[in-house]
């Protein structure tokens, strides 16, 4: 198995590729190891000493180190242990359903406006990343949107967030005012 790496715009977070499916839909975002209960995946990365963060994705996994740890000791310990959970055959998630999703059936016109736009013109380019983006709610002309993975903590996702969503969200939908990142 052969896992490709790359850089993200977050130094603290590296995206792995291990050049199959991690999951079948959704993304799983993890801060602790007590949050990673139903992935063996994740738990064994936070074992690795200075891992602050595991994200999960379709077909890729972005890990954030602590501040202070350094990514040429880490990287080889985090290669080492993809590969030797997905040569397990182990699924990366025990139960593979999505967290629950904003329900589309209770939101109004606007909202489901905000969520498209963000679901189809930022989620892949931040994905692209090692990230992902999810539209929460809309009240009194503010967006809520949820940032995970390498856009968690990234010091660029505060400019790209109000420059870049903030601004196409005006241009198509002139009720919102702005936007706001949220942990829920």
């Amino acid at each position: 198995m052969f896992i490709q790496f790359e850089e993200t715009p977050n130094p603290n977070t590296l995206k792995f590729l291990p050049g199959l499916q991690v999951l079948s839909s959704g993304t799983r975002d993890y801060q602790t190891i007590e949050d990673a209960g139903k992935s063996k995946l994740a738990q064994s990365l936070f074992h690795l000493e200075d891992i602050a963060g595991v994200f999960l994705g379709f077909d890729f996994i972005s890990v954030t180190k602590a501040e202070g740890g350094d990514w040429e000791l880490l990287k080889p310990h985090v290669l080492g242990v993809i590969m030797e959970h997905f040569a397990s055959g182990l699924p990366a998630v025990e139960d593979d359903t999505p967290a629950e999703a904003a329900n589309v059936e209770d939101m109004d016109e606007l909202s489901l406006q905000i969520k498209e736009l963000v679901d189809t013109r930022v989620k892949p380019s931040v994905a692209m990343d090692g990230g992902n983006i999810e539209f929460i709610r809309f009240e009194e002309g503010i967006a809520y949107l949820r940032l995970e993975g390498a856009c968690s903590g990234c010091p660029s996702a505060s400019v790209t967030l109000k420059s870049g969503v903030e601004n196409m969200l005006k241009h198509y939908i002139p009720e919102v005012i702005r936007v706001e990142a949220t942990n829920g």
